[in-house]
């Protein structure tokens, strides 16, 4: 009687490395797959963002404040009196620029949240009363903590994406130092050397495991400042503090690529720190290329024209993107020619 032969003990054992010895050649290729998925997925994001600002700024003529502070608690009305340098009512939370995309304009919420990012995106400011919208660690506006349910910001529950605040303006239009914000007629972006074109429009939040990065040291914890635009210049004599800078110009300026620090190097706070380059605060969240992939890697960013591209940081500032003015500052904004506040050579060119 014939009787069938099974697998030894050696062969199962050689089966058995070969099948790992092909998990391990596949699993890399399939990490890399997938992160290039997020990255073609948050550059869609982006254009889609530009898009929405495209249809808003068609029926408003300007593009859309940064944030404004409402004149209640609930509604999505805001008076221009209100605007100015601190909050006059903190307890009516932030109104922000996703909240005319998102409510009016029709876009998903889901086209604000990075898909390589921490939960998708920076919580709100003053996130209401699902814990789920918190993070640990952080209070709102007023000192609330995780569920305080006011206030509450009319925005987007995460935010992925910040805006270039030479477009978007804050709401600083009734300040009281030499600059003062102004809405950004898109003839003006149009009009410019640079274009539409080669103009940075939005850009992902920085990643970096926690929240706290996009946020302000507040009451034991972090206070989420997920409403600010992100600044790409210095002011020669005022550095970040941007508003004080005097009414002359040209009297701004690209930081050079040594202003953007290695991503282990990115504090907490960043977005809230005195003179350190407010572009610390974005991308990196991507696969890069060359030097860069070991300097953090690339993000998505959106153009005004409409278009995404995803680079490094540093890239944006060796083809000056940003723009050709601080368009969202009253007075002289012109951006001055070369780098660092006495106009010198471009020390990362070629």
């Amino acid at each position: 009687m014939r009787r069938d032969r099974g697998f030894t003990l050696i062969e199962l054992l050689v089966v058995i490395a070969i099948i790992a010895l092909l998990i391990g050649i596949l699993l890399p290729s399939l990490a890399g797959a997938r992160a290039a998925g997020r990255a073609m997925k948050s550059a869609s994001n982006c254009r889609t963002i530009a898009q929405g600002v495209t249809i808003y700024t068609v029926s408003e003529r300007y593009f859309p404040a940064a944030y404004l502070y409402p004149k209640d608690p609930d509604s999505l009305e805001w008076r221009l009196v209100d605007q100015v340098e601190s909050h006059p009512t903190p307890g009516n939370g932030y109104l922000h620029w996703s909240q005319f995309l998102f409510e009016n304009g029709g876009l998903p919420e889901e086209a604000f949240k990075n898909p390589a990012a921490v939960r998708g995106g920076a919580p709100a400011t003053n996130p209401g009363p699902d814990a789920d919208n918190w993070e640990p660690g952080q209070v709102n506006g007023t000192g609330g903590s995780q569920g305080t349910s006011q206030p509450i910001d009319r925005q987007v529950k995460r935010m992925g994406y910040t805006g270039n605040a030479a477009i978007f303006p804050r709401n600083k239009f009734n300040g009281s130092g030499p600059r003062k914000n102004q809405f950004v007629n898109p003839s003006l972006v149009d009009g410019s050397q640079s274009g539409a074109s080669k103009t940075i429009l939005a850009a992902e939040f920085i990643s970096t495991g926690d929240w706290s990065v996009i946020g302000a040291s507040a009451g034991g914890g972090f206070e989420s400042k997920s409403h600010r635009a992100i600044s790409p210049f210095l002011g020669i004599s005022s550095g970040s503090a941007t508003y004080s800078e005097p009414p002359g110009g040209p009297r701004f300026y690209y930081p050079t690529t040594q202003a953007v620090k290695p991503l282990a190097q990115v504090p907490a706070y960043a977005i809230d720190t005195p003179n350190l380059s407010l572009l610390n605060c974005v991308g990196r969240s991507h696969p890069g290329k060359g030097s860069d992939k070991v300097d953090g890697g690339a993000g998505a960013f959106a153009f005004v024209d409409g278009h995404a591209e995803t680079m490094h940081v540093k890239e944006t500032l060796r083809r000056r993107l940003w723009g050709d003015g601080f368009y969202s500052l009253t007075g002289d904004n012109r951006i001055k020619k070369g780098w660092g506040p006495n106009g010198g050579t471009n020390p990362d060119a070629p």
